[in-house]
């Protein structure tokens, strides 16, 4: 606008006012119409078409740069009429406008590199008037100075697009950093994301939702810094590995998701809870940690579980509640003791719950010690195998020497034999603590033929798990080959105080069996066994638990079923031995009976090996003093 002014000025004082008012005018409507342009609104991409911004209607940038290049060309035709301002560049004052359009044309190249078309329709225009008016004119400086012009032109127009390129080049770059950044953002979101989901699946049970043990023991830890005082309580499925073995895993997992579900419907909301592994939970109670609620909500698992899923088809399953209450500062040992009182529910008859006290509290410190010196009592020969005499014809012969293990451990004392098999069990040393005593038993074995004492077997216990987890079939034949030793050397005594399907080790009884092994069902009458285990595994004896012998002249139910027992051994083949003759009452009862094999007090305690031996060579004047 002002270098258009200043050549109306001009033109005005070289006495062209007509024209070159006319020309102003023109120049300046274009102006106005480009500067209106320019206000106008631009159509975002994503807008709707048709949109508006304040009644104005919007704009593509495709329609926004067409319109400016053509006005950009109707301004530049504009500036291209200038030589009627000056003659046709002729006039005095040709220098002067010759100025002005090279001056307005490097501007226009300066300011609108940005989009190469607008400013090459402006130029160009202006430009080649010039040289088209100083080549009509003629002459050799004129000539030489239209070439200049046109060169001028060229150069301009190939720096509008080399600008043009750069600014693409740039924008494309931005946008390329920009593109980078995002990525990069939406990358590490991602990780983030990922990782908070990994962190997320790592502390969670699939199947259930809940919790795992990693995510437990981390909240556990967070909530102990917190308040180191709570209720810890284990929960473990009764019967649940009778519903994997009988319907499938599918339904056991079933079983899961729907405990699971009953469990969070039963306990408070703040309560923690998770699934440690298998079919056992945790519940933590950390500001209601007090022996009522505790109980309470124990008995309303219970209650919740024991309820029959219908969907399900799969019979009850209960559940056993271990209840720890007391410091979580150390948390392993919070899980311990809650897995003691577990077990001891477990023990006390299922589908109930056990409160850890100072008598579990005692239990625990032993059962720590155990598994802690186990391994070296094996190591060196700190255990030791007794032997207890049973007696055949009423009292007048020696039949078998039974296996016991025993050990005196420096700190407790004498330790129970259940204590130290479940505990070898749980660390591993069953195998080498079974091995111990069928060496043991052999070895007795071979003493008891150089005595020629007889047919004396002696007797080994063994519970189905361990037949179930153990090659003790090959481990009595070893032990048997090693020593010389027929199998009917050796009696096998199988007993459990839970409930296993003795099918399930068959094979292994059978093969024993018919190498010569006997082979006893323990503790029959109580318990776990039946007469089912008798058509099983087919035994050659059984031996009646001495709840039931044991003061039977004052228990007339324990006499019917002694005699009931004794009934179905005539009927089976099979031998009854009567445990727990601790007085003359008891072996009379038993004579009265017809109970031929007795075991107990009256007769001989467990001895260790060497008392045992005497007793046999003192066996004739034992048995007459009776």
């Amino acid at each position: 606008m002002l270098l258009g002014l200043a050549s109306l000025l001009v033109a005005i004082h070289d006495n062209k006012t007509v024209i070159a008012s006319f020309w102003f005018a023109c120049s300046s409507i274009v102006n106005i119409f480009r500067l209106a342009l320019c206000r106008l609104p631009v159509q975002r991409r994503g807008r709707q078409a048709g949109a508006t911004i304040l009644g104005v209607p919007c704009l593509g940038v495709s329609s926004h740069l067409r319109i400016h290049t053509a006005l950009a060309f109707v301004s530049g035709l504009v500036w291209g009429f200038i030589p009627v301002l000056c003659n046709w560049y002729t006039s005095p004052h040709t220098l002067f406008y010759l100025t002005v359009v090279c001056g307005i044309t490097a501007g226009a190249v300066t300011h609108g590199f940005a989009y190469a078309r607008i400013p090459v329709c402006f130029i160009t225009p202006p430009l080649l008037s010039v040289v088209m008016c100083l080549v009509l004119a003629g002459g050799f400086d004129r000539y030489m100075l239209a070439a200049a012009v046109a060169l001028y032109l060229v150069a301009q127009v190939r720096s509008t697009r080399d600008g043009q390129a750069f600014v693409i080049n740039d924008i494309k770059q931005k946008h390329q950093a920009t593109a980078l950044s995002r990525s990069l953002e939406i990358a590490n979101q991602q990780k983030t994301s990922y990782a908070e989901e990994m962190q997320r699946r790592a502390a969670e049970d699939p199947l259930t939702g809940l919790l795992n043990r990693r995510g437990f023991m981390e909240v556990l830890e967070e909530k102990i810094g917190q308040n180191n005082f709570g209720s810890l309580m284990l929960l473990d499925l009764d019967g649940f590995k009778s519903v994997n073995d009988s319907f499938g895993h599918k339904a056991g997992d079933q079983v899961l998701i729907e405990v699971a579900k009953r469990l969070k419907d039963v306990i408070p909301d703040d309560v923690l809870l998770a699934r440690m592994g298998g079919d056992e939970f945790a519940i933590l109670l950390n500001h209601r940690a007090t022996k009522e609620n505790a109980e309470t909500i124990a008995e309303q698992i219970m209650m919740a579980i024991s309820v029959p899923f219908p969907k399900l088809n799969v019979g009850r399953v209960g559940a056993s509640v271990g209840i720890y209450i007391g410091s979580l500062n150390e948390i392993e040992k919070a899980l311990v003791y809650a897995d003691t009182a577990l077990y001891a529910a477990k023990k006390q008859g299922r589908n109930c719950w056990r409160l850890f006290d100072q008598e579990l509290q005692t239990q625990a410190e032993l059962f720590h010690d155990i598994e802690r010196d186990l391994a070296q009592a094996l190591l060196n020969e700190a255990l030791e195998v007794h032997y207890q005499p049973i007696v055949g014809d009423g009292g007048k012969r020696v039949d078998t020497l039974e296996a016991l293990l025993r050990w005196h451990h420096y700190q407790h004392g004498w330790v129970a034999p259940p204590t130290v098999v479940e505990i070898a069990s749980r660390t591993g040393l069953a195998e080498a603590l079974l091995r111990f005593i069928i060496s043991e038993a052999v070895k007795m074995a071979l003493v008891v033929k150089e005595m020629n004492a007889g047919d004396v077997r002696i007797a080994v216990n063994v519970s189905p798990r361990e037949l179930a987890q153990l090659a003790v079939d090959d481990l009595i034949f070893a032990a048997l080959n090693e020593a010389g030793l027929s199998p009917s050397a050796l009696e096998v005594e199988i007993t459990e105080d839970v409930g296993i399907d003795l099918r399930a080790v068959q094979s292994k009884i059978e093969r024993l069996s018919k190498a010569g092994v006997r082979i006893a069902i323990d503790d029959f009458g109580t318990g776990y066994s039946s007469l089912g285990s008798l058509h099983d595994i087919r035994a050659d004896r059984v031996k009646i638990d001495k709840i039931l012998v044991t003061g039977t002249t004052l228990v007339s139910a324990s006499r019917s079923l002694i005699d009931a027992i004794l009934l179905v051994s005539q009927a089976y083949g099979f031998d009854v031995v009567a445990e727990g003759v601790e007085t003359e009452e008891d072996l009379k009862t038993m004579k009265t009976l017809n109970c031929a094999l007795l075991q107990g007090y009256l007769f001989a305690p467990a001895m260790p090996k060497d008392r045992a031996v005497a007793w046999l060579l003192e066996t004739p004047r034992n048995m007459n003093s009776l």
